[in-house]
């Protein structure tokens, strides 16, 4: 979120260094990300240490918790996980917001520079690892399990009028609305078609915005907020659309890709599926953020750059193709 949440950062700070037992000297807001419900900082300790805080209003799911200890703890190092609180557990209560501390890794994410030929590799060696972790059975039972049943297609039908009428909104509307509807239903199609095959353990938004490195340097994976039980184009989709990033995959890097994740042969109707979807979710997001009366100037116009952006691509006549 790039607009600050309307909190006191002292009695953040204060609370912070209270749950962590950490000497605070700074906490610093990151406009980083996309989700409307979900801040972040950047916290330097007293000792030089810097800490990354995540603050989510609401509930982090308890398999976004435990999801990465588990990984870490069965030898995944690229997976970045919340530090513990002394009591052993992770989240920690703050008003109606929760909070949860993790190691801050230099570098900044790889959406914008795209990754070298030997980070290729370790993506898929990442990937490729993920996806044959067994997960224990109380794990297994917290992760959530893919249906195929999407909400965004009727967030998108409640949301076309509002957006219509908008000031805000409504030339974008008359000039794509037609085309999102056509993808609701183009969403709906291929999930009645989609082979309903064996899950295994995704991270499910694994673009380069979420690997962090410094310069050629070994990959974190950050942003476990919604893992689940499913099909492994789940994640594939992200390597092998041309949507995510500004240098996504080619002829090469494909070929480094397979070498690091093994031999594969992607389902295509199920990637069309995860793409469709995925941007029929962005837009019903992005419309709703636009439309919230207390979003700045700013974020609508930030929100509105990405929106229009999955727009031209849907609208394009060879997306259908």
């Amino acid at each position: 979120m790039i607009d600050k949440p309307g909190v006191d950062e002292r009695l953040l700070a204060a609370e912070v260094a209270a749950a962590w037992a950490v000497d605070i000297a700074s906490l610093v807001f990151m406009p980083v990300g996309l989700d409307g419900h979900a801040w972040a900082y950047q916290v330097h300790t007293s000792d030089g240490r810097r800490c990354f805080l995540k603050m989510r209003r609401g509930e982090f799911t308890e398999a976004a918790v435990r999801l990465p200890r588990f990984l870490r703890a069965h030898g995944v190092s690229q997976v970045v996980a919340p530090i513990d609180l002394g009591d052993g557990g992770a989240g920690h209560r703050f008003g109606d917001y929760r909070l949860l501390l993790y190691p801050f890794h230099d570098g900044g994410s790889l959406w914008g520079r795209g990754l070298t030929d030997r980070q290729w590799i370790e993506y898929g060696e990442f990937l490729g690892r993920l996806h044959s972790v067994t997960p224990s059975a109380d794990l297994a039972a917290v992760l959530p399990v893919e249906t195929y049943r999407s909400s965004a297609g009727e967030r998108l039908r409640t949301l076309a009028g509002p957006a219509a009428a908008s000031e805000a909104l409504g030339a974008f509307w008359n000039r794509y609305g037609a085309a999102l509807h056509r993808l609701s239903e183009r969403v709906d199609d291929l999930a009645s078609r989609v082979t309903r095959g064996g899950h295994v353990v995704c991270h499910a938004d694994i673009h380069p915005g979420n690997l962090i490195a410094d310069g050629d340097g070994p990959l974190h994976v950050v942003d476990w907020d919604a893992p689940i039980l499913a099909p492994r184009e789940r994640d594939l989709m992200f390597v092998y659309s041309q949507d995510f990033g500004d240098h996504p995959i080619n002829a090469h890097r494909a070929e480094l890709f397979r070498r690091g994740y093994g031999p594969l042969e992607p389902d295509q109707t199920m990637l069309s599926y995860y793409r469709s979807e995925r941007h029929l979710d962005d837009v019903a997001v992005f419309l709703r953020s636009i439309l919230d009366c207390e979003a700045s100037a700013e974020s609508r116009a930030n929100d509105l750059y990405w929106l229009t952006r999955i727009a031209e691509t849907v609208a394009d006549p060879g997306y259908l193709a």
